[in-house]
């Protein structure tokens, strides 16, 4: 789990108005509890939260070290990744190693048609993407919650964290209309240190956003777009039954976003280094909500 939330500053326009009393019960998005709503506030009695969550990757995972990895198609620096079976960067900083298969190649997902324009997620190559993303940390607005600013040194140690890791997290950049506008990091909230606070599922799915531009914020950007990212998920993984979050609590704007966008709060629960709205948005609602 990142250093910060998933912050979405600013991205809830006057829409949020509607929405603002229940703003702070409706943050970010993480899971509800097996039994239905009922809060989750930290450790439950009698319970060892360490029971909760098995950091380690199942045998099957381990198995499959030689998973082939994304490679950039030719083209535009933001052309959609092919898969090949040559092309295996392991360590460095290339595509997680396990990716495809923790998170069901995100990089084969496709565009979704949005009210926006048309949007997709591309996998973070540092080469091509640290400049950007490092400016976007570096937003004092973006900073105040992701808690990366600072040298490009910082942001790519972050990004490193997650591509060499085992797949569990996969950073992306979002592409609207083929300009990156915003940026993303998908992850297993079961194997996260997040599923130590709250009732995991196997294969919840968890998301972290920030929108990068000034001028993209305050319309409802952020809403239409988390809103499209956990269509993709549920269409893309048919295994998760919810998608979550857990953004800051003082990130009210975050918040409304989530909340427009078809999320409902679950409980408010205290992470290392802040106090976080558990939101779900769930399979079963998702045509309601």
């Amino acid at each position: 789990m990142p250093p910060t939330d998933s912050a979405v500053t600013g991205a809830a326009d006057s829409a949020a108005a509607g929405t603002a009393d229940c703003a702070p019960a409706g943050i970010a998005e993480c899971a509800t509890t097996a039994s239905g709503d009922r809060p989750v506030c930290g450790d439950t009695d009698g319970e060892d939260p360490e029971d909760t969550l098995d950091l380690q990757l199942p045998a099957e995972f381990l198995a499959l070290h030689g998973a082939p990895e994304r490679q950039a198609a030719p083209g535009s620096p933001y052309a959609p990744y092919t898969t090949t079976e040559d092309d295996r960067r392991r360590g460095g900083h290339g595509t997680p190693l396990f990716a495809s298969d923790l998170l069901d190649h995100i990089a084969d997902w496709g565009p979704a048609a949005t009210p926006a324009g048309r949007f997709r997620l591309q996998p973070v190559t540092v080469e091509r993407d640290l400049p950007l993303i490092a400016r976007w940390m570096n937003d004092p607005a973006v900073a105040a919650f992701w808690e990366l600013a600072g040298p490009t040194a910082v942001t790519e140690d972050h990004l490193a964290a997650q591509l060499t890791g085992d797949g569990r997290s996969v950073p992306c950049l979002g592409v609207l209309d083929g300009t990156p506008m915003s940026y993303w990091e998908l992850y297993r909230a079961d194997l996260d240190p997040l599923a130590r606070h709250y009732p995991a599922r196997p294969h919840d799915t968890g998301i972290h956003l920030l929108v990068g531009g000034v001028t993209d914020r305050g319309r409802g950007l952020g809403s239409i777009l988390l809103r499209a990212v956990a269509d993709l998920i549920l269409d893309r993984r048919p295994a998760c039954s919810r998608v979550v979050a857990e953004p800051d609590v003082r990130n009210v704007p975050s918040l409304a976003a989530f909340l427009n966008a078809g999320f409902r709060f679950s409980a408010e629960v205290d992470l290392p280094g802040k106090r976080a709205a558990l939101m779900v948005r769930d399979r079963s609602l998702r045509h309601l909500m």
